[in-house]
């Protein structure tokens, strides 16, 4: 059993501390709402690293929004609509297409440098979208150039408070109401975080796969402490794998973005031969699902761990000039984008699913918000149309401040008391736990799914609950209670969607279902699962 809260609290035996919104987590989504927010409110940021650890900051690809002229903002929601799968919320995807635009003002105004042409903005193409959409920054570090701008104009408000190395525990909550936050400074002291509003910016859970483009800090932190505290859960069985990942001795699954193929990148496996013909007709420019799927079925194959990304017929200024960042990395390792073949494969990239909310990013929990990879606004779907993730993130980011800005103080304080009951240390290393979890995932919970595999998981996975009666103290042993959370949460959802959709595959289903499962699947902390037919609006 998954207890209420991690560790034993007594509010009234640890230092308060009051502020108007409290943001958890950094990224795009926490600090442009910070950022935002921060016009009106006092606003505290707690990340458990950095501002400048996050998943935005390795985001190569861009970000979309409908610019050219040859655009429209209809074009944008069909093409979102049809990568999702049927799973997507056609009002929550109007609102993106609508107001990404706007969004990207914003970002240009804070200090982002976006990269230009002649001029004006320079658009590209990606895989699954039909037109030019596509803003990036210095070629292909988007992410890293976001959260730069973000990063200095946040330290620079008189109005944003930022806690670096602090790691939050649990959300505070009583009568469906969120007070705030438990958080563990890096001494190990703790403290009650009381906000009018809390938001969670905690990113996506990578790290429950032993291979992952995400940093160590992707652990679905926010996901698990949102369950807990009783927030709905929705559509975590899809999990986005990114198709092509650097798959070489000794490098980090380093992400070789989709703009690669979008600038005429093809796909070959060992033999030489391109594939991607046999697959789909949008070729190498399909879902990420769809050519994660292909790699596999050609590895398998040819019975190989990779195959490769082919840029060489293009010229090697372009690459360079367009790529500087990938072509940089892959030469660490003796790989040269403008002559070699690239090796990839897929590595877990995104999780379509988390925290779900409304149109506000507004939670079922009052008081407590969601934004970015943490949270289900019905955008993504079963499958997140490339570089939707950041227009997402500032689009309803904005929202989200609205209705903060709406909310009248918060009256009164919780009373909580939870008597020690937790003495015994975890034995085991926490290292040797988590790996153990995240080669579990990957075997049972990753790319292909089956009844047989995802009962086996979720059963091994279960052995593991005595972990929440010891003494937890280390962030390293609160992270990985969260891991096992969220991991048992996305290997229960798996099993219980008998279909193939978006990023859920499964071999014993491997058809799309719309009779029975055009729907999706919700967990709520002490309540029966629910299954919710998707509205078409």
């Amino acid at each position: 059993m998954i207890p209420r809260y991690l560790v034993d609290i007594d509010l009234d035996k640890v230092p308060h501390h009051k502020t108007d919104v409290v943001v958890i987590g950094a990224g795009i989504a926490g600090l442009f709402t910070a950022i935002k927010a921060s016009e009106t409110k006092k606003v505290l940021m707690i990340t458990k690293k950095s501002l400048l650890d996050s998943n935005t900051r390795y985001s190569q690809g861009g970000i979309a929004a409908v610019i050219s002229a040859d655009d429209s903002p209809d074009y944008h929601l069909q093409d979102t609509l049809i990568a999702g799968a049927g799973l997507c919320s056609r009002e929550s995807v109007d609102v993106l297409v609508h107001e990404g635009p706007a969004g990207v003002e914003d970002l240009i105004r804070m200090g982002t440098h976006f990269d230009r042409e002649n001029g004006e903005l320079a658009l590209t193409q990606e895989g699954a979208h039909s037109q030019r959409r596509i803003l990036h920054a210095q070629g292909d570090a988007t992410g890293f150039e976001i959260i730069r701008a973000l990063s200095e104009k946040a330290k620079q408000s008189p109005n944003i408070e930022i806690w670096d190395d602090h790691y939050v525990i649990d959300l505070i909550t009583e009568n469906e109401i969120c007070y705030g936050a438990l958080v563990q400074r890096a001494d190990g002291q703790r403290i009650f975080v009381h906000g009018d509003a809390t938001i969670l910016c905690t990113g996506g859970a990578g790290q429950l796969f032993r291979y992952t483009t995400n940093p160590e800090v992707a652990t679905g932190d926010g996901i698990a402490i949102a369950y807990r505290a009783g927030a709905d859960i929705r559509d975590v069985e899809f999990i986005q794998f990114h198709p092509t990942a650097l798959s070489y001795p000794g490098a980090p699954r380093f992400l070789i973005s989709e703009a690669v193929r979008g600038e005429g990148a093809i796909l070959r496996n060992i033999n030489g031969e391109r594939f991607m013909a046999q697959y789909h007709p949008q070729l190498e420019l399909a879902p990420r699902y769809v050519v994660s799927k292909a790699i596999v079925s050609e590895m398998e194959k040819t019975n190989s761990t990779f195959v490769y990304i082919d840029i060489t017929h293009e010229s090697p200024d372009m690459i360079k000039h367009r790529f500087p960042t990938i072509y940089e990395f892959c030469l660490q390792y003796g790989l040269d984008l403008t002559t070699d073949w690239i090796p990839v494969a897929p590595a877990a990239h995104y999780m379509m699913g988390g925290v779900r909310t409304g149109l506000h990013g507004e939670t079922n929990i009052e008081r407590l918000y969601a934004c970015g990879e943490v949270s289900s606004t019905g955008v993504h779907g079963a499958n997140r149309l490339a570089s939707n993730s950041l227009s997402e993130a500032i689009v309803f980011g904005r929202r989200i401040v609205e209705a903060v800005n709406e909310l009248p103080p918060l009256a009164g304080k919780p009373s909580l008391h939870l008597p020690p009951v937790r003495n015994e240390l975890l034995k085991q290393a926490i290292i040797e736990k988590r790996l153990k979890l995240q080669k579990l995932m990957v075997r049972y919970v990753g790319l292909t799914r089956n009844a047989q595999g995802l009962e086996k998981g979720v059963a091994e996975l279960k052995r593991q609950l005595p972990l929440f009666e010891a003494k937890l103290t280390k962030k390293e042993e609160l992270e990985f209670a969260n891991l096992l959370t969220t991991a048992l949460l996305v290997a229960e959802a798996s099993l219980i969607r008998e279909e193939s959709r978006g990023g859920h595959y499964r071999d014993d289903f491997p058809e799309v279902d719309d009779d029975h499962w055009r729907k999706h699947v919700v967990f709520q902390y002490g309540k029966p699962r629910r299954e919710e037919r998707v509205s078409d609006d």
